[in-house]
């Protein structure tokens, strides 16, 4: 934070930024065309996540809201917060005195009430009788991201195996080996697709005298993660009018969330 203006609980603090700078550093911090540092930049990004105010609501001690989405922008198209994400979670699972990469994951989805904004692409979940877009989410044992991708609500869970067990491979280095899932991935067909990844689903189902709620084993960790990801009000409704911008904020999200991890252990607290 610079010393010109007061914190925001959003901002990142120096422990973080530490660990974030030198993944976001594009240029050197001396380069002539940069006006705003990357600091308050990437403070004006977790501002936007965080609160979910609109771009163009960026307070005004903050740089302007187009200055922050560029750079954001930039920073996504160069992978820089995925290959972030995946570093932070190899660090995590290293002080949890687990291999740097999974063997296992955990799928599941959730269904976002669409917006205005995001109401043309929108379909609609009878299931959850939601109207809006459906976040596939792959992630470890220890809840911490993997992979995912939007779709639209109508579009069956099953279906999307495939695409989320690529994702996961590609980000492991095909380490996973097993996946567990609920009742809604069922089938013949989501299971093949996961094998043609070398993954295994496995299926885990209600008792079948279900009374009352009931925490199953393993897949509670996904249900977390998801619970983490509504603590960011930009992420509790599909406010983005590209189903990739609201895939990338996920993605800002989860990073925020491992990097506060990370920094503790840095730190030692």
């Amino acid at each position: 934070m610079t010393s010109s203006r007061q914190a925001y609980p959003s901002d990142v603090s120096d422990d973080e930024w530490a660990l974030v700078a030198p993944y976001l550093t594009l240029l050197r911090e001396d380069a002539g065309q940069r006006e705003y540092s990357l600091r308050e930049a990437f403070n004006g990004l977790r501002y936007v996540v965080k609160t979910g105010a609109p771009w163009r609501w960026m307070p005004h001690d903050l740089p302007p809201w187009e200055a922050v989405y560029q750079q954001a922008q930039r920073w996504l198209a160069a992978g820089c917060l995925e290959q972030l994400a995946d570093d932070l979670r190899a660090l995590l699972r290293l002080a949890s005195g687990r291999s740097p990469e999974p063997s296992a994951a955990i799928l599941d989805s959730r269904t976002l009430r669409s917006t205005p904004e995001s109401g043309e692409r929108a379909g609609y979940d009878g299931a959850k009788r939601k109207k809006g877009s459906k976040v596939h989410l792959a992630v470890d044992t220890l809840g911490h991201l993997l992979a995912l991708h939007v779709t639209p609500a109508d579009v069956d869970d099953r279906a999307q195996v495939g695409h989320l067990a690529e994702a996961v491979q590609a980000a492991t280095g095909d380490s996973v080996d097993l996946a567990y899932v609920d009742q809604g991935y069922t089938g013949e067909k989501p299971a093949k697709a996961a094998r043609e990844q070398g993954i295994e689903l496995e299926v885990v189902k209600l008792p079948e005298a279900k009374r009352g709620f009931i925490l199953l084993p393993r897949r509670w960790v996904v249900e977390r993660s998801f619970a983490w990801a509504t603590r960011f009000r930009r992420l509790v409704k599909d406010y983005e009018r590209y189903p990739s911008t609201l895939a990338d904020l996920h993605i800002v999200a989860f990073v925020c969330l491992m990097l506060k991890q990370a920094a503790q252990l840095a730190s030692g607290s």
